[in-house]
């Protein structure tokens, strides 16, 4: 099925370097936040016990907070879990571990509403919510490595540096995102990122192919006239792959529950930044680097020329 009746004539390209600014405002945007804010890390990563709290009616977070406080519990994390019925409690790893401190905790609350009725226990210690932090960080970098690797054996470094540029881009911009609505960052968002850098190389790669195709088939024609003619005829299938994929995130981030909302929010954030990024940091960034037809012709076969000037 053709998305468009025609193939479009948009001038992406055009636009790179207006755009250019807005890619630098985003990240040090997304860098601020991060910076200020830092990301709202789960449990997985701090380490420390959750615990999972139902009331048969919504209850106010505030009154939670100054209950758990009154009994020394002043730096617990009270959040709502989906509804205003269902609290999250995230206590520190030097609060206690275990049944003992659910119970507890359990008690606490109880004394203000005898309802309460306790749903879940997770506890994580701390050396490994320190060392799923740093294998975490060490998958993103490996990744970002494979990448750089694979792109530049399979296309030319003007395009690896373009590709890893993208992948960046849109890792640190969807992390600053988390920073700022503060949406807790646990193994699961981590795995998700891990398929946003997938996802936008996937789509990376199919500009590319096409452009270097049509680098070898077009004998006329700049760079940039060439970029934009593979980018528009790579246009349909990018629309139509991205919006079916956004379908099913927004009805996973919409009914698929609280446990799974970061995975899919994430993807939601990947999928556009990484849309965006494909045109207008892989693509703009290889051209800013000079590619050109000459860096992707094959060189010819040792005496091939010899065999061109003989009658």
């Amino acid at each position: 099925m053709d998305f468009f009746k025609r193939e479009p004539d948009i001038a992406f390209m055009a636009y790179r370097r207006p755009l250019a600014l807005l890619t630098a405002v985003l990240i040090v945007a997304a860098i601020g936040f991060l910076g200020v804010r830092g990301l709202n890390l789960g449990l997985d990563f701090t380490g420390g016990t959750l615990v999972e709290v139902g009331y048969p009616e919504a209850v106010e977070l505030a009154q939670v907070r100054e209950v758990l406080a009154e009994d020394g519990y002043d730096d617990a994390v009270v959040q709502t879990f989906g509804t205003a019925r269902d609290i999250l409690i995230r206590l520190a790893p030097d609060a206690g571990q275990g049944d003992a401190l659910s119970n507890a905790v359990l008690e606490t609350l109880r004394t203000d509403n005898p309802a309460a009725e306790l749903r879940r226990v997770e506890f994580v210690g701390p050396q490994v919510g320190d060392e799923l932090a740093e294998k975490g960080g060490l998958a993103l970098l490996y990744a970002l490595g494979g990448i750089l690797l694979y792109v530049a054996f399979r296309f030319e470094y003007r395009f690896a540096i373009g590709a890893v540029a993208a992948v960046v881009h849109d890792v640190v911009v969807t992390l600053g995102i988390f920073a700022a609505i503060g949406m807790t960052f646990d193994l699961t968002v981590l795995a998700a990122l891990l398929a946003v850098i997938g996802y936008s190389l996937n789509d990376t790669i199919v500009v590319f192919d096409r452009i270097r195709e049509n680098f070898l088939r077009i004998r006329k024609g700049t760079a940039e006239s060439i970029a934009n003619r593979s980018i528009n005829q790579m246009l349909p299938r990018t629309l139509v792959t991205s919006l079916t994929t956004l379908l099913v995130l927004f009805a996973l981030a919409l009914f698929g529950g609280e446990l799974i909302r970061g995975f899919a929010v994430t993807l939601i954030v990947g999928v556009l930044v990484g849309t965006y990024s494909s045109i207008y940091v892989a693509s703009a960034a290889a051209l800013a680097l000079g590619v050109s037809k000459e860096d992707l012709v094959p060189p010819p076969k040792e005496g091939e020329d010899a065999d061109d000037e003989q009658p």
